[in-house]
């Protein structure tokens, strides 16, 4: 397992369980995971791909630190780093983080490049928000499903190939 530390509800730190899928570094709670970062082990990519490597944070859930559906929980460097540069950042901490959420099944996903990306992010963070209901955390569900079972299915068409 790798546990860290990640923003919760209210702003209240919390460990965050996970598989753990790259080598041990002095860089895991301030540097972002990169396509082709040289820290993922095979396994870790597979897992990292499918997104299996969050299955542990149904502990998370159990434990009342993070939902199903909601916001993704941050690194804490991250938190304090775009609370004070996106306006509206710090309203995504009004709700529980979820294992999944909007801003995932719209894809934006993975390394933040550039900050419109985390924009879109957020807006999508506070459209759930705004809109939560037990039919929105369905849609996401499914859409979750979805998007996991097309991952898994080019990354099994490719190694066929």
């Amino acid at each position: 397992f790798f546990i860290q530390k990640r923003t919760g509800y209210m702003g209240v730190a919390f460990d965050c369980f996970k598989f753990r899928t790259m080598y041990v570094n002095d860089e895991a709670d301030i540097k972002q995971v990169s396509i082709n970062d040289k820290r993922i082990t095979k396994l870790g990519k597979f897992l990292r791909v499918t997104h299996l490597d969050e299955t542990p944070q149904f502990f998370n859930v159990i434990l009342g630190d993070m939902s199903v559906v909601g916001p993704r929980p941050h690194m804490l460097f991250h938190t304090r780093y775009y609370s004070e540069r996106i306006p509206y950042y710090n309203l995504r901490l009004e709700v529980h983080p979820g294992m999944t959420g909007m801003a995932q099944i719209k894809d934006y996903i993975g390394e933040i490049s550039v900050e419109r990306e985390l924009r879109k992010r957020i807006q999508w963070d506070i459209y759930y928000m705004k809109n939560r209901s037990i039919w929105l955390d369905i849609n996401v569900l499914l859409s979750t499903a979805g998007c996991v079972i097309r991952k898994i299915s080019r990354l099994f068409s490719k190694k066929s190939k």
